[in-house]
């Protein structure tokens, strides 16, 4: 894990963190903001692409820092040419704004996101949702996509009896698998 990665992780909210109360949710003069705040109000924020995941579930939100009323957020879209990245970053500059501070939303491509920043909640919420979560990434050295022809399992029965459909998905991150149990089509996020 990268000494990035650590510090994000340290100060991103729980699913037990309370909502934003009435007196956080605004910078008050001489009061501050805390990170914990930020973090909360990214975490509402839904992915344009799969919008039952949040961006902080989802792992693209690196770093968050405050510097008296500026917020630097540093993010790592999924993809270099990520349909959504303007739309992240509008949505995040906004959450800011909101809590009354000005924005600093950075991407940042020198720290490639993989699958194995998406949460174990966020993970949970694709399976809900008919996705099919990625396997973790095997030890040893990192290749740009592993596509395991292992048994994947069906987020809708649970049944390992799948096959890959087509290994290019609606984004480039997933790929179209099929139940042979429950006969239900799904999308596989690919490990990247």
């Amino acid at each position: 894990m990268s000494p990035r990665r650590a510090r994000a992780d340290a100060a991103a909210p729980t699913p037990d963190s309370p909502p934003l109360a009435a007196d956080d949710a605004r910078v008050e003069s001489g009061k501050g903001l805390s990170a914990d705040t930020v973090w909360r109000a990214l975490a509402r924020i839904a992915d344009p692409e799969i919008p039952v995941i949040s961006i902080v579930d989802l792992g693209v939100v690196a770093q968050v820092s405050i510097d008296g009323e500026r917020v630097q957020v540093d993010f790592t879209p999924t993809f270099m040419g990520c349909p959504a990245l303007e739309t992240m970053r509008m949505q995040m500059e906004a959450a800011i704004r909101g809590l009354g501070a000005e924005p600093d939303v950075r991407v940042v491509l020198d720290d490639s996101w993989s699958t194995d920043r998406i949460t174990a909640e966020g993970r949970e919420k694709l399976r809900a949702a008919g996705f099919a979560p990625p396997a973790p990434r095997s030890a040893g050295p990192p290749t740009l996509v592993q596509l395991e022809r292992g048994p994947f399992r069906c987020p809708w029965c649970g049944s390992t009896d799948t096959s890959l459909e087509n290994v290019f998905g609606p984004t480039p991150c997933r790929s179209l698998r099929y139940c042979n149990a429950c006969r239900q089509p799904f999308e596989q996020f690919k490990t990247i």
